[in-house]
């Protein structure tokens, strides 16, 4: 069996254990072994597609790397709106409560309304930002 031959199946082998885990990262790696599989297939020293295989695989995971971490960080579930669709609804808050809270009448039932840290509680229309347990978390109109 050929050395691109090996390289082939250890980058296929990669690919099988990331549809079974789901880590990208071992996409990256499988990129760097085929490397290697195409160095072998110039017919370059074990040595070279060992490190093609290696530069080409790690530069791949440390600039997915780099891409992911500038990347904003996606919402939490609580305050994303296609998990809860509660998210961006609005409610009337009549009054609040000395202890910053608020009854406020919504689907059908009483909820407990907290305004968002650094506001001023106030009266009228008020959109649910997010949900704090069973709470909703609210931010002036």
């Amino acid at each position: 069996m050929g050395e691109s031959t090996i390289w082939w199946l250890f980058a296929g082998g990669a690919i099988a254990a990331e549809l079974l885990t789901g880590t990208f990262f071992l996409l990256m790696i499988a990129l760097g072994m085929a490397a290697g599989a195409l160095a072998a297939n110039s017919g370059t020293d074990t040595i070279v597609q060992l490190l093609v295989a290696a530069v080409v695989g790690g530069g791949a995971v440390v600039a997915c790397y780099l891409i992911k971490r500038k990347r904003p960080s996606d919402l939490p579930a609580r305050a994303d709106r296609s998990v809860n669709l509660d998210v961006g609804e609005t409610v009337l808050v009549e009054e609040w409560n000395a202890d910053g809270t608020a009854t406020v009448k919504y689907r059908g039932a009483n909820w407990t309304a907290i305004q968002r840290g650094g506001n001023t509680p106030s009266v009228g229309l008020h959109r649910v930002a997010e949900l704090v347990g069973s709470r909703l978390l609210v931010d002036k109109l």
